[in-house]
């Protein structure tokens, strides 16, 4: 049988996000406690959602029987500064959410002696130099590219940098992404729209239009789970909207509304500079410079970052992955 230091032993944090760092506290304190409870302790303020935090720290110890997440939503002050009986506040709020025969908390700051001081229990510092996992919070959520290979998969998700590809007809956008995936080493977005319009047989009305950007946001959704570091997707519900306005000459509000609230980190604005070729489901050949300028006036008014990316072959395709490593501080 398995012999523990202490019976019970917690250990606090805001998580925002968890990294590997967190992980290895927990296995180091799983090996001294019998019982471990994690304590996620987020307020409104911050600026990753709470809810989402308290899932990663449930799914990365979905298998550890071991141990005990409780999400802590208490608004209470985060620093010994803000306000003058913090440690009254939060001896309290400890004392509601452990056990009452807690024997240790677990930390690797300075602050779990006072802690331990508070509810006369023991402190076991962990790696207070981050020696293991030489990685911080702040470094992930600065630098998530950079830092990938310490954040956990669940959190992943979160941090994917998605790269969309946006022109006028006939531009490359689709060959482009797959070369930017393999090059990259991740996954791409199929364009919804385009499969949709063939179904359609062209007919589209103002709900298909809503509808084709919800599903491409389902799609960037499902790839995210997949992506490494970067996510390619091939049109967003921009493309999308400017699409409706063509077609309809209106942009409906839904849509509208969905387009501006779903965000990239790098929009690529494909140059016409190549040659139109009809595929098919190609219609408006006359308008590819109304509609390069119509892109970019968009893309300039929502202040979103892009690149204009030009030339042909694999000039075109340097030109992308260029633009990507310059945006994202990557050499792949």
């Amino acid at each position: 049988m398995e012999k523990f230091t202490y019976r019970k032993g917690f250990l606090l944090g805001k998580f925002m996000p968890l990294h590997n760092g967190h992980l290895y506290l927990i296995e180091k304190a799983l090996e001294k406690a019998e019982l471990l409870t994690v304590l996620v302790c987020t307020t409104r303020r911050e600026p990753i959602n709470g809810e989402l935090r308290y899932h990663w720290m449930r799914e990365c110890m979905s298998n550890r029987p071991r141990v005990k997440v409780i999400h802590v939503t208490d608004e209470v002050p985060s620093y010994p500064h803000e306000h003058p009986d913090f440690a009254a506040i939060w001896t309290a709020l400890l004392k509601r959410y452990i056990d009452a025969a807690t024997e240790v908390v677990f930390t690797s700051e300075e602050y779990g002696n006072d802690i331990a001081s508070w509810l006369s229990i023991a402190h076991c510092c962990v790696d207070p130099e981050r020696n293991h996992v030489p990685v911080s919070a702040t470094e992930v959520r600065n630098n998530p590219v950079k830092f990938w290979e310490f954040i956990p998969p669940p959190v992943r998700p979160h941090y994917v940098q998605k790269i969309v590809l946006t022109g006028p007809e006939s531009t490359g956008k689709t060959s482009l992404c797959e070369e930017l995936a393999a090059h990259f080493h991740t996954v791409w977005v199929r364009e919804y729209g385009r499969e949709y319009f063939l179904e359609k047989n062209g007919k589209l009305d103002a709900g298909d239009f809503f509808h084709i950007a919800q599903k491409q946001i389902e799609l960037e959704n499902e790839a995210a789970l997949r992506a490494n570091k970067i996510l390619i997707c091939d049109t967003d519900p921009m493309v999308t909207a400017v699409w409706s306005e063509i077609y309809l000459r209106e942009i409906p509000e839904k849509l509208l509304q969905t387009s501006i609230e779903q965000q990239y980190s790098l929009h690529l604005l494909m140059d016409i500079d190549i040659p139109w070729v009809n595929d098919g489901t190609r219609e408006f050949p006359a308008l590819r410079q109304w509609h390069f300028n119509r892109l970019e006036q968009e893309l300039i008014h929502r202040q979103r970052k892009f690149e204009r990316i030009g030339g042909s072959g694999s000039e075109r395709t340097q030109n992308a992955i260029a633009a990507i490593e310059k945006h994202l501080g990557i050499k792949s």
